[in-house]
């Protein structure tokens, strides 16, 4: 086994061929016009598919970004409106009621009989 490795290693590999193989040519080899043209084709399909996808991208984010704001801003006027509505109604309440001394609130909104 290690002889065979050591043939393996040591064995040179062939040296390229400095020239084409008989009947080939050059433009046989080459992309030429046509190569150019379809790989010209893909980049410029890939760049207007990025750009594309960026757009979309940037507009998903603006919008959930307004939405996000709009939730914001609804919920703090729920919650100023819950307070109003609250200090309103503690306030509406104790001013109707009086102490009638002996420690429970007298109603003085309701004429009494």
């Amino acid at each position: 086994m290690h002889h065979l490795l050591l043939a393996l290693t040591t064995t040179p590999s062939p040296l390229p061929t400095p020239g084409l193989r008989e009947g080939i040519s050059e433009d046989q080899i080459t992309p030429g016009l046509w190569g150019f043209i379809m790989t010209a084709f893909f980049v410029l399909a890939t760049t207007l598919l990025i750009v594309d996808m960026v757009r979309r991208i940037r507009r998903v984010r603006y919008r959930a970004q307004v939405e996000e704001e709009r939730q914001a801003a609804a919920e703090a006027a729920d919650i100023e409106a819950a307070d109003d509505h609250d200090g309103l109604g503690a306030a509406g309440e104790t001013a109707g009621l009086e102490d009638n001394g002996q420690g429970q609130a007298a109603d003085r909104s309701q004429p009494r009989d």
